[in-house]
């Protein structure tokens, strides 16, 4: 991954991406950042998202709710051609139920996630799902969909259905990468033209990328970041890439997880920046990395976390990644443990609150 010459022109940088403007090479700049340039770029955007959205962390409930997935990406431990994964997909009841346990801790909202399908028989049953967890929570939770690409029909029944949010990853812009990591699928705009059915269809819009990809550059996720604000994203969930030993791109790069945090907490930094009013997840991924990786995240700009309540049997057959943390860790003590720690770094869980991206309130509004 390339990286800046001589280590200069940070504030003017730093000065420019804060008032709206910058471009790649500005955005370079601070994603480089280490040290004290580091801390003034945390700072700096910690200071926007105290301004924009508040020192509220906001929850959603993570329902991981099946394995089986059509892709083959590169990257994925899930991936379709990974045969030593055991498959699972949970049932209605179970997801509701899931669904309830988040209603009861106070969450004001819900991810539900799985590897993409796109028949007609996994439709209708997630908009029976849909239309179950709005009634039995009095339709008192927003539900964010992480399900992959759909077809825009497909899109409008889940949003009649009760989805509020759909969180569709562009995993990055650069379309050679993108083309080398998901072989025979490799239609970069048809992925983007989805988050265009999204907007159209009423969601909340939400797309990230994988940072530190093996042939990925400092220039690349310069562009992913001015994407973000071309498209006009409500939420950003972005994360390190980390490898899984069951996949291609497993042995192509040296791992640094160091320099991963690093890079992960720039981005959630610039992107606060860019975007100061939307809601930007602090992932799991991070804190696989760094204990306190999701703590760094939130003092970095990021104001979501997903605790997942999964029940913990499932969760060793749905890892993306090696070293995916709490895979014992009950949903109880997940979220005993994340209100401690979010409010030792002085800020507070929004509970029963949804947590709506003020961009997207801003959108709505006459």
């Amino acid at each position: 991954m390339t990286s800046p010459g001589p280590r200069d022109g940070f504030a003017p940088a730093l000065d420019r991406v804060r008032g709206g403007g910058g471009g790649v090479a500005d955005l370079v700049r601070l994603l480089a950042a280490d040290g004290r340039e580091q801390a003034d770029l945390h700072a700096a955007a910690y200071a926007v998202k105290t301004r924009e959205v508040g020192r509220t962390a906001y929850f959603r409930g993570l329902i991981e709710m099946s394995n089986a997935c059509r892709r083959n990406c590169l990257y994925c431990g899930i991936r379709r051609d990974n045969t030593d994964v055991e498959r699972f997909t949970l049932t209605a009841d179970e997801i509701v139920d899931a669904a309830r346990r988040s209603f009861a801790f106070g969450y004001g909202s819900l991810v539900l996630q799985g590897g993409e399908r796109r028949d007609a028989r996994h439709a209708d049953f997630i908009a029976n799902i849909l239309q179950r967890i709005h009634s039995e929570t009095g339709g008192g939770m927003g539900i964010t969909l992480s399900l992959g690409e759909q077809s825009r029909e497909t899109y409008r029944v889940w949003r009649r259905a009760g989805a509020h949010r759909y969180l569709l990853r562009i995993e990055t812009t650069d379309r050679v990468l993108y083309a080398r990591l998901h072989p025979g699928d490799p239609d970069w705009e048809a992925r983007r033209l989805c988050l265009d059915h999204l907007r159209t269809e009423g969601y909340q819009v939400g797309t990230g990328v994988m940072i530190g990809l093996p042939g990925q550059t400092l220039e690349s996720l310069a562009g992913d970041l001015r994407f973000y604000l071309e498209q006009d994203v409500d939420m950003i969930g972005m994360g390190p890439y980390i490898p899984h030993d069951r996949t291609p791109l497993a042995g192509e790069a040296h791992h640094d997880p160091k320099r991963q945090v690093r890079l992960g907490l720039n981005m959630i930094a610039c992107t606060r920046l860019l975007l100061p009013d939307a809601n930007i997840a602090a992932t799991t991924a991070l804190q696989a990395l760094d204990p306190k990786g999701r703590e760094r995240g939130l003092l970095a700009g990021a104001n979501v976390i997903m605790p997942n309540v999964t029940e913990t049997r499932y969760r060793p057959a749905y890892q993306l990644y090696n070293g995916k943390p709490g895979l014992e860790e009950t949903a109880e003590a997940c979220r005993r443990a994340l209100d401690e720690s979010i409010g030792s770094i002085g800020e507070v869980v929004g509970y029963r609150e949804r947590g709506d991206a003020p961009r997207a309130l801003k959108r709505k509004a006459p």
